[in-house]
């Protein structure tokens, strides 16, 4: 096998490979005897299809595979003889038939050389909170809200009200929906609806209608209602007010606290939060990292292709998550998205460097305690876990999240960290 590499720009390589036409040929030999083997075909006994009628059956597909093997194999055989590790995909491209040899090229970029990488040196802010007895109490007031009931009532809609609505729009002289209309509920104060329309039912009773002026987004999902302001004729239909259950024995033994004890309920509020917190504040703690080592190798290039990839990545992302909001999306632009890009593609390739010149390797029993923490949130963990076991693509990419997490956890335990005070309210808010 001959390898050749060529320096494009700084970071870009084009790595020209040739292997004798002998190792596919041998490699597709191979193939073909196993699958006579193996292979059942009518008039044949098992075992006994002659080499010459698999070739005709399945040579092409053989072939075809084969050859891709032989090319991803040679090509890690030549980075490995060449000492190169690409970051992001190659481009790799055929040049003529193989008849003598298989010749291709592969185009792709490297890591940039950060050098020694000195974690001791960076300054972080270390977030610390803790659960108080009124995040408690606020977390059981959540739950309260999460299991009301709603009665109905004959008075005016007021904040906090269920409100059940039927309401059409006007706009240009034209009616949506263009027959019937459209029904909804809202939680008054709750934003689910525009707020001229939640304005507008505080104070209604049941059966009443009135005519709002509402300017709808410009990407609206009706699109002849996109950018437009219209007419919006509200009719509330039911009105309901919330019922809070008492914090009971029975609410209590509801969330699997056998004792129904109040104190025990507060306990078990307290180890959940506390687990929480600890989620949040690891979590804060990792951008926090990331982000001053990220800042402290700003004047490193960073491999562009690998850069744009990921900017395109995330815009397709944002597109994805626009349309199941039900927004209209037009053609997708990454641009906007260049600079978390280049910050996540630093960070990424920094944390692999520290892992390389530190000879850091990834814990099994973190990978454990990860899948466990997933798979609790579901009915059957035990399944959730075998998915895990038995798809390499998704363990895969937990390894690689909890490789990340762990070298991160590395440098923030060496860098010259300062504690800030957070509430328990402020640690779970999502990073800026």
């Amino acid at each position: 096998m001959h390898v050749s590499v060529e320096t494009i720009g700084s970071l870009g390589r084009k790595l020209s490979v040739s292997v004798p036409a002998e190792r596919l040929e041998s490699a597709v030999g191979h193939r073909l005897r196993e699958l006579s083997r193996t292979v059942r075909l009518n008039g044949f006994r098992p075992g006994k299809v002659p080499v010459k009628v698999i070739e005709q059956r399945f040579g092409q597909q053989v072939r075809s595979e084969v050859y891709s093997d032989v090319v991803r194999d040679s090509f890690g055989e030549a980075l490995r003889q060449q000492n190169l590790q690409p970051v992001g995909q190659p481009e790799i491209t055929a040049e003529g038939a193989p008849a003598e040899e298989i010749r291709y090229t592969a185009t792709f970029e490297v890591a940039p050389d950060f050098g020694p990488i000195d974690v001791s040196a960076l300054e972080i802010q270390r977030p610390v909170a803790q659960v108080e007895e009124s995040d408690i109490d606020t977390m059981i007031e959540t739950l309260r809200q999460q299991r009301r009931s709603w009665n109905v009532v004959e008075r005016a809609a007021a904040e906090g009200d269920l409100v059940n609505v039927e309401n059409f729009a006007l706009v240009e002289g034209a009616r949506f929906p263009a027959e019937g209309v459209e029904r909804g509920a809202t939680v008054v104060g709750s934003q689910m609806l525009f707020p001229a329309i939640e304005q507008a039912v505080v104070g209604m009773r049941a059966g009443e209608e009135k005519l709002v002026e509402v300017a709808f987004p410009a990407d609206w999902r009706v699109p002849e209602l996109a950018g437009k302001t219209a007419q919006v004729s509200v009719k509330v239909v039911k009105v309901s007010e919330p019922h809070l259950p008492a914090v009971d024995e029975a609410f209590i033994k509801s969330f699997g606290v056998k004792s129904g004890t109040l104190e025990q309920f507060r306990e078990e509020v307290r180890s959940n939060l506390a687990r929480e917190l600890k989620g949040a504040l690891s979590a804060r703690l990792r951008v926090e990292v990331a982000k001053k080592l990220v800042a402290a190798y700003a004047h490193v290039e960073l491999p562009p292709r690998l850069v744009e990839a990921e900017a395109r990545a995330m815009a397709a992302q944002a597109a994805e998550n626009a349309r199941r909001q039900g927004q209209a999306v037009g053609e997708v632009d990454h641009a906007p998205f260049m600079e978390a890009a280049r910050n996540r593609v630093a960070a990424g390739l920094l944390v692999g460097e520290v892992a390389r010149q530190n000879e850091l390797r990834l814990d099994p029993k973190r990978v454990n305690e990860a899948i466990a923490l997933i798979a609790s949130t579901y009915e059957d963990p035990q399944q959730v876990v075998d998915l895990y076991r038995n798809d390499p693509n998704l363990m895969q990419g937990l390894q690689a999240r909890v490789m990340e997490e762990q070298v991160i956890d590395w440098i923030a335990e060496r860098a010259r960290a300062t504690e800030v005070a957070m509430s328990f309210t402020d640690a779970l808010r999502p990073n800026a």
